[in-house]
């Protein structure tokens, strides 16, 4: 019918008039004709204005080589370094596929931007030492032309953790791999705890350690949003949706041993629409996989631990999302500015929030006390029953938080490596750091 309808209305009319031979008129000419162009189909087609048939232009590429799930720090940092480390500019085409485009409830957002050394595993510590020296110079990382410099609020006031006898021996293992990797941690008494910190309570402490440099918190919101903002200056693709199906490949292979195994490869990945049923699949070459808390779900849905026990393709991703209440209190008489993210030998923790005298913290409940994850309500009775009791224990100023009305705060969703969970039930405290399992 078109092409009836572009013999009739234009056969005798503009093409007649020799718009096969344009030379030499002006873009503004040309405009002009391509407009009489509209007008004549319009004539002739049933319908409104000139609008397209079907407007594309909120739906991922068809094709792209590398399609990240989860639009947090972690996903748009590797589309970052894959930007920055390509060859020559639009050399890797990357997607980026986020389902909460509010980040209402992203981890990152709704962290306490907490950053330290003070780890057990080399690869932890050195992932932590390279990530301070990116934060201290974001701004040769993630400047972009015009737009105005990128300011993380960096407190660098270290992390001090405390450790009742039975830690002890762990701590000071833990620090020797720290100093090992180039991290600068001291050992403290606690003579030398009280005087450096007199407002610490040190009745069952141990031993202390203490972050001397590049340990602090940051504000994790400015970080995602200054990510974002210099990945699509680098030409990342965005889409707001959510990934609901891969298509696979298979091709069987033989090892040198003679073994045939089979391997399976993503070629197609199905990102439905917010809010719609419309769904849109993109060929690609790679995926990434980093939707934080909910990573064990996609890799679900790629098949990861549906095959036969005891093989890596029957091996789930050990990982779920953990429910954690963050807890903000205002407190005058509290620790002064000089104060360090500290984390008691109980779980519970607490760091400065500004120049206001008010309070982050919080500690992670135990295994049978797990909230449900599927919602962020805060739960205050928490807070007066498990957190206020060892915060006020540890830090006697906080005494007072009692008798005032609760503190207001928030609930977050953090990862957690359930294989390892379901043996060491004490590695959910994830957000405090306890000496004695440390994770």
């Amino acid at each position: 019918m078109l092409r009836r309808a572009l013999r009739l209305g234009l056969g005798r009319g503009l093409l007649g008039r020799g718009l096969g031979t344009w030379r030499g008129d002006s873009t503004l000419d040309w405009d002009g004709k391509v407009s009489d162009i509209k007008k004549k189909i319009q004539s002739v087609l049933p319908g409104g204005a000139w609008n397209p048939l079907y407007d594309t232009s909120h739906l991922p590429p068809e094709h792209s080589d590398v399609v990240i799930v989860g639009g947090g720090v972690l996903g748009l940092s590797v589309a970052y370094w894959l930007k920055r480390l390509e060859k020559r500019r639009g050399a890797i085409q990357v997607l980026v596929v986020e389902r909460d485009y509010t980040y209402s409830q992203a981890s990152t957002g709704l962290s306490v931007g907490g950053i330290r050394q003070q780890f057990s595993l080399p690869e932890n510590i050195q992932l932590s030492l390279f990530s301070v020296d990116f934060l201290r110079n974001i701004n040769e990382y993630l400047a972009v032309v015009d737009d105005p410099p990128l300011d993380l609020q960096f407190n660098p006031s270290g992390y001090l953790l405390l450790a009742s006898e039975k830690g002890a021996a762990i701590m000071e293992n833990n620090v020797k791999v720290q100093r090992q990797e180039g991290a600068k941690v001291c050992l403290m008494s606690p003579e030398q705890l009280r005087n450096k910190f007199p407002w610490i309570n040190t009745e069952g402490v141990a031993l202390a350690s203490y972050g001397l440099e590049d340990e602090g918190w940051f504000d994790p919101w400015c970080l995602l949003q200054g990510l974002r903002r210099k990945v699509q200056s680098m030409g990342v693709l965005f889409c707001h949706g959510e990934v609901t199906r891969f298509i696979s490949s298979s091709n069987r292979m033989e090892t040198a041993s003679g073994e045939e195994v089979t391997l399976k490869r993503i070629h197609e990945v199905h990102v439905k629409m917010d809010r719609s049923l419309e769904y849109q699949p993109v060929e690609c070459a790679i995926v990434i996989n980093a939707a934080g808390a909910w990573s064990g779900q996609i890799a679900e849905l790629a098949g990861i631990g549906k095959g036969p026990p005891g093989t890596l393709q029957g091996t789930k991703l050990p990982v779920e999302p953990r429910k954690r209440y963050v807890y903000l209190w205002h407190c005058p008489q509290g620790p002064g500015l000089e104060t360090p993210f500290v984390i008691d030998s109980s779980g519970a923790y607490f760091r400065r929030e500004g120049l206001g005298n008010n309070y982050l913290g919080s500690c992670s409940p135990t295994e049978e006390e797990e909230p449900d994850p599927g919602n962020l309500e805060v739960d205050h009775g928490f807070f007066q029953d498990k957190v206020w009791p060892h915060l006020a224990q540890r830090v006697p100023a906080f005494e007072t938080l009692k008798v005032n009305l609760p503190p207001c705060g928030w609930a977050c969703r953090q990862t957690a490596d359930s294989e390892v969970l379901r043996r060491r039930p004490r590695l959910k405290r994830m957000m405090a750091w306890d000496p004695r399992t440390d994770p």
